[in-house]
């Protein structure tokens, strides 16, 4: 196997790059034209590639422009193992500012490839695709389906990629591994939940502030109970490695008409990073009451919650044992380093298929932390030694659960 992706690596080098150097920021979100080029470099690759694209309103739903999902499977031996789905994310967080290159420009210096979505997740469609090929072309004796499941919504909550295919039984895995980390299977993650507090008084001249109803000035003790609760949350742990605290940040804040005006309406959005342990729904009552609860008791004030998007976290699914036991082997074997399971503090699309009932873990070509890569920073990047190994670890894994 290892010789088998040695020879390729160049090409897998070079499919990354061509993927890196396409623009699928989300937002916007526009991402089908991108899907459709992936689409294109698969099928030079020799796969057939299936093309599903969401439907307009569903999209429009989810805060996006446009989505089309992509399914390689490839079927070994009769078919009757098991069928393993791995899912990566092609869609991005825009570029930002601070970067020493194009950030599309996937320059390759310093052992490293540098770019946006590099490593979050782009780099797992190189993963993913280079270890079927080299499956394919090793000519074990190998039982079961493998799948390609590459999506561009996660940014935005995989609630139109991942989500989609498995309610519309477009694909039904037994086992699915999602983008990852090499040095690392992770088996939890957090979930996530995004409100935006909106508060509305009247206007008023600022020579007369009285005559109104400041929404700022209103908004104040709601911002002050939250970063009490975040205070309290920082004393929770969780009882899973590596996922730490539960957290709470105000994101955005946005609101006033102008400078001598009393603003009547003020917009905040929060982020509630959810542990393994925690319920989103119960999460989401409980902050909502917190707000209510703050809000200044004034004739002609109101406070709206509206939730944004709710990710639960990932928890282990019965059954994930066996894939952990499988990827810590080989990675441990393939970096010379003992990898073992682990959650992270993020979230990911790997929640929907736990959700389904499906053993999920996260393996792949990512750095040993998100910081370690600037993901979601300027700068980016994936060591090129991290690529090649994560490829023959998945490969090998792969060869041992479809084992004939």
């Amino acid at each position: 196997m290892k010789a088998l992706i040695e020879a390729d690596f160049d090409a897998e080098v070079a499919f990354l790059r061509a993927l890196v150097q396409m623009p699928s920021d989300n937002p916007p979100g526009d991402c089908a034209g991108t899907a459709e080029a992936t689409a294109e470099l698969l099928e030079n690759m020799g796969f057939r590639v299936e093309r599903h694209p969401v439907p307009e309103p569903f999209v429009i739903q989810n805060g996006m422009r446009s989505v089309v999902n992509l399914v390689v499977r490839h079927v070994f031996g009769e078919g009757r193992g098991p069928v393993i789905a791995l899912n990566a994310h092609g869609d991005v967080v825009p570029p930002g500012e601070g970067w020493s290159s194009d950030p599309y420009g996937a320059e390759v210096r310093g052992g490293a490839i540098f770019g946006r979505g590099v490593a979050v997740s782009k780099s797992d469609f190189a993963t993913y695709a280079y270890a079927l090929k080299a499956l394919v072309a090793s000519g074990l004796p190998l039982d079961g389906t493998v799948e390609l499941h590459f999506t561009w919504d996660e940014e935005a909550g995989g609630f139109v990629g991942p989500k989609w295919l498995l309610e519309h039984e477009i694909s039904k895995p037994d086992l699915a591994i999602s983008a990852g980390f090499s040095y690392a299977v992770v088996t939890a993650h957090n979930g996530c939940l995004h409100l935006e507090v909106v508060v509305r008084g009247q206007q008023a001249h600022a020579a007369m502030p009285e005559s109104g109803v400041d929404a700022l000035e209103a908004a104040t003790p709601i911002l002050a109970a939250l970063y009490s609760e975040r205070l309290r949350l920082g004393t929770i742990h969780s009882a899973e490695p590596g996922i730490g605290s539960p957290k709470l940040t105000v994101g955005l804040i946005s609101g006033g008409i102008n400078t001598n005006v009393v603003p009547d309406r003020i917009a905040m959005r929060l982020d509630r990073r959810l542990i393994p342990e925690e319920n989103g729904s119960d999460v989401e009552t409980a902050l909502i009451d917190l707000i209510e609860t703050a809000v200044p008791k004034i004739e002609g004030l109101e406070v709206e919650c509206r939730r944004i998007m709710l990710a639960e976290p990932l928890r282990p699914v019965e059954g994930v044992d066996k894939l952990v036991d499988v990827f810590s082997r080989h990675a441990s074997a393939v970096l010379g380093t003992e990898v073992g399971p682990t959650g992270v503090p993020l979230y990911t699309d790997a929640r929907h298929y736990a959700a389904a009932g499906i053993p999920t873990i996260l393996y792949g070509a990512g750095p040993r932390s998100i910081l370690d890569a600037n993901a979601h920073s300027s700068d980016e990047h994936l060591q090129l030694a991290d690529l090649k190994a994560a490829t023959e670890v998945v490969a090998r894994a792969l060869a041992d659960l479809l084992a004939a």
